[in-house]
């Protein structure tokens, strides 16, 4: 579709002259033309007041430029009694693959063009949202500060969710911190039902909460349900889980699930953001030593002893901002070699009195073909 039309349509669609009656039709228009579509609404009065939460204007339709594409925000509805926010995120996927090579011949260029990113909502909607929406994330509204600190009613929608692990995974998320969730499995193509139901789901979050924990939930969440992301997971990811995710994170039952996928598993970076949310959890005096049971059972389903201490070794080295480390007593480089996968520390050196144990090591590292 031409530019031009795309944009007629976002202003009809503003004005209300393409509603999407059900998550079918809108989810069917979205693969269409490639869009992610994000809608917030509030039946709180002034609902109009979302506005200022969100820090854009209901009375008009405005475009932000992403790394992926355009944004465009809109109120499709902007009444006293209801309002609702959308979010359209219109990808370029083709700018986001050109001029890259591809490692697998044809094929894999192939596959950089012909896949479902554009069109599901994912790590790009999450960096869209913390684009447009920064100031609301952070509870900032200069005109209504105290109505972000206030719970209000909010439903947000979303047409095209992918979820790796079903119905159950999906609710096991938003449902512990209190969000009524309606959702329904979108099928493979409505042309063919023999092809049966696809792993995508249009849901419906409703929930009364302050704005801020909407967003940052979804900002967390959305590329947890994909368990993908678009750009490269490094340490500094680690900062926007906890910033992310402060408040509710340590305390959520698939915290370690979140963790995981956030990170796209990289294990170090799962140590270490797992043992630093362990370490920041305040525990009352009088549940303490039931607290520290139940949480010795997950560790040890999910954590080696080992392994926690090397996350909060890696935690404190971070914090006070060390480029060269001397491991004393390095014994079999396993910390040597969470060190040197990670670009942060210039000079790692290891020492230690057990010449075997530094023949182990110089094997486990490949120091030759470093």
């Amino acid at each position: 579709m031409p530019a031009l039309d795309f944009d007629r349509q976002v202003v009809d669609h503003a004005q209300g002259a393409h509603p999407m009656s059900s998550g079918v039709e809108c989810s069917f228009w979205l693969r269409l033309h490639g869009d992610m579509l994000l809608t917030i609404t509030t039946t709180h009065r002034p609902a109009t007041d979302i506005g200022y939460l969100l820090g854009k204007n209901p009375n008009r339709i405005q475009s932000f430029p992403v790394a992926c594409g355009q944004v465009h925000v809109f109120y499709p509805i902007a009444e006293e009694e209801k309002c609702t926010a959308a979010l359209l995120l219109d990808i370029d996927p083709i700018g986001l693959v050109r001029g890259r090579r591809s490692s697998s011949g044809d094929a894999g260029l192939l596959g950089q063009y012909v896949n479902d990113r554009p069109y599901v909502a994912s790590s790009f909607l999450s960096v869209a949202i913390a684009s447009v929406y920064g100031s609301a994330m952070k509870g900032y509204s200069k005109d209504r500060a105290e109505l972000a600190e206030t719970a209000i009613p909010l439903t947000a929608e979303i047409p095209v969710v992918p979820c790796r692990g079903g119905e159950s995974f999906l609710r096991g998320l938003f449902e512990p911190l209190g969000y009524r969730v309606t959702c329904s499995r979108l099928p493979l193509d409505n042309r063919f039902p023999q092809w049966g139901e696809s792993s995508y789901f249009s849901v419906a979050l409703s929930s009364e909460c302050r704005l801020k924990d909407l967003l940052n939930h979804l900002y967390v969440l959305l590329p947890v349900l994909d368990d993908d992301k678009h750009y490269w997971v490094g340490p500094d990811e680690i900062q926007k889980l906890l910033d992310r995710g402060a408040g509710w994170l340590e305390k959520h039952p698939e915290r370690e699930q979140i963790v995981s996928r956030y990170l796209k598993r990289r294990g170090y970076l799962v140590r270490e953001a797992l043992a630093r949310l362990i370490s920041d959890e305040e525990v009352e005096p009088d549940a303490k030593e039931e607290a520290r049971g139940h949480e010795e059972e997950a560790l040890e389903a999910t954590l080696s002893l080992n392994e926690q201490r090397t996350g909060a070794v890696m935690s404190v080295l971070r914090n006070a901002g060390s480029r060269t480390v001397l491991d004393l007593g390095c014994g079999e480089g396993r910390l040597l070699q969470t060190l040197l996968k990670d670009k942060t520390f210039q000079r790692v050196v290891g020492v230690d009195v057990s010449h075997r144990a530094l023949q182990i090591a110089r094997s486990r590292l490949d120091v030759e073909n470093l």
